[in-house]
């Protein structure tokens, strides 16, 4: 086994064995009809998620990739999902959640939880999942399908605009290609070594969804390279501005960082 390094991309190329650097296109996302006027590179960077999302990845193909993004949007009509949000512990809510998809009760049991209540997961219950036969990988990259769902979708909700239509699942094999260099450092799943944020290694054991991460991040944000540039934006919002609603809705959510 080659040894870590740890000064290599997350998101190396060829990384993930996915099929991602051959995307179908998918029917252009527009936010011509928002009432505010949408930067050029969001809708680029929308579209370019929905390309990935119907494509088949490291672990899951592009037909349960969609039908991931699916559960997580009937999370929220979810009468399940509502009973354990509203209890004092998600775990005397018993019952089954309402399901669009012919995905594994585990599947959409995680997809549903880190839709709807992302905020009381713990690692009893991941352990739960995996004992019952959710892979590792295979969670991380569910986890990035919700975070790319959530964060579009969220996006649409804010401008007043309705949630884009899922794209057709394209075809292909899933790699399930697995990093040599991750291992155990003190998250729930195997992820890579290095002094790079937590945030950035969460999803390292599938690094095609971090690279998904990074432009999404890039077109929202900033990317890595200007995290620590706190001069000119170049948006509508300076970067003081940014970081006090970062910090609030962070603050709100109850993140921990």
């Amino acid at each position: 086994m080659p040894s870590p390094n740890e000064n290599a991309p997350l998101w190396g190329a060829g990384a993930s064995g996915s099929c991602f650097d051959m995307l179908r296109p998918v029917l252009a996302i527009r936010y011509d009809d928002a009432p505010v006027p949408v930067r050029s590179d969001l809708p680029e960077a929308h579209t370019h998620a929905w390309q990935r999302l119907a494509a088949s990845g490291t672990w899951w193909t592009g037909a349960e990739r969609v039908a991931i993004a699916a559960e997580a949007r009937a999370a929220a009509r979810c009468a399940l999902c509502r009973e354990r949000k509203a209890a004092l512990s998600p775990g005397a809510a018993r019952g089954r959640h309402a399901s669009v998809s012919a995905l594994p009760d585990t599947a959409v049991e995680a997809i549903h939880r880190i839709a709807s209540d992302p905020g009381r997961l713990s690692k009893r219950w991941f352990e739960t999942l995996a004992s019952q036969g959710l892979g590792d990988a295979a969670y991380v990259e569910l986890v990035g399908v919700v975070s790319t769902l959530v964060s579009v979708d969220a996006f649409c909700r804010a401008l007043g605009v309705a949630p884009h239509p899922l794209p057709e699942p394209q075809p292909g094999a899933p790699s399930r290609a697995r990093p040599a260099n991750v291992g155990d450092h003190g998250a729930w799943v195997a992820i890579r070594p290095g002094r790079i944020g937590n945030v950035m290694r969460a999803l390292s054991l599938v690094p095609a969804e971090v690279r998904n991460l990074l432009e999404l991040l890039e077109a929202h944000y900033f990317g890595p390279d200007r995290i620590t540039d706190f001069g000119p934006t170049g948006r509508a919002l300076d970067r003081a501005q940014m970081e006090l609603l970062a910090g609030r809705v962070s603050a709100l959510r109850e993140c921990f960082y």
